[in-house]
């Protein structure tokens, strides 16, 4: 019956079947380019993350480090309290600690006066959600009325959280062999 409208059912089954092997090959064309492409958006994100953000959080670290030196010098409780980890500690060249509490408590009382509280030398390293501040500090002022001068060296830890870099942890080291400038 050739010229007639009637197609048969087997006629019709090989046009669905070559249809469903095109859309077959089409949709694994499409899923290989589609991976593909996000592979590549993927390797330039880590090439390009790997640099730019480490940069960035460098420079954040060392704002916040010299904004933290700036509020202990003002006795700036407010900032101190904003920067500093609830868990903070702080080990002095002496071997005494200090808490969060602490630092706070003494930045209420005013007590210590500086009149400098100045970093040098400060290196910012990186790793993930970690950063460690390293520089020479000079600080002079009185505490109770007594005058001070001290040059040191400090590490100060930050850590990366929901809310921002957060100083959790400060050692310094004397520099007795050095004159305070």
């Amino acid at each position: 019956m050739r010229g007639s409208c009637f197609v048969s059912a087997s006629a019709l089954a090989r046009r669905s079947d070559a249809r469903m092997a095109r859309q077959a090959r089409f949709s694994r064309l499409a899923l290989f380019l589609a991976t593909g492409l996000a592979l590549s958006i993927i390797s330039a994100s880590a090439v390009n993350g790997a640099n730019a953000p480490a940069a960035d959080d460098r420079k954040a670290v060392a704002a916040l480090d010299t904004e933290y030196q700036a509020a202990v010098k003002a006795n700036d409780s407010a900032t101190m309290d904003k920067i500093l980890a609830d868990d903070f500690v702080l080990v002095t060249a002496s071997g005494k600690t200090y808490t969060k509490a602490d630092m706070l408590k003494d930045a209420q009382s005013g007590t210590s006066k500086y009149d400098k509280n100045d970093e040098s030398v400060q290196t910012v390293r990186v790793w993930g959600d970690t950063a460690v501040v390293t520089a020479k500090l000079w600080e002079k002022g009185t505490e109770d009325g007594k005058p001070f001068e001290h040059l040191f060296w400090f590490s100060d830890t930050y850590v990366r959280t929901s809310t921002g870099w957060k100083y959790v942890f400060g050692q310094s080291a004397y520099c007795p062999c050095q004159k305070t400038p």
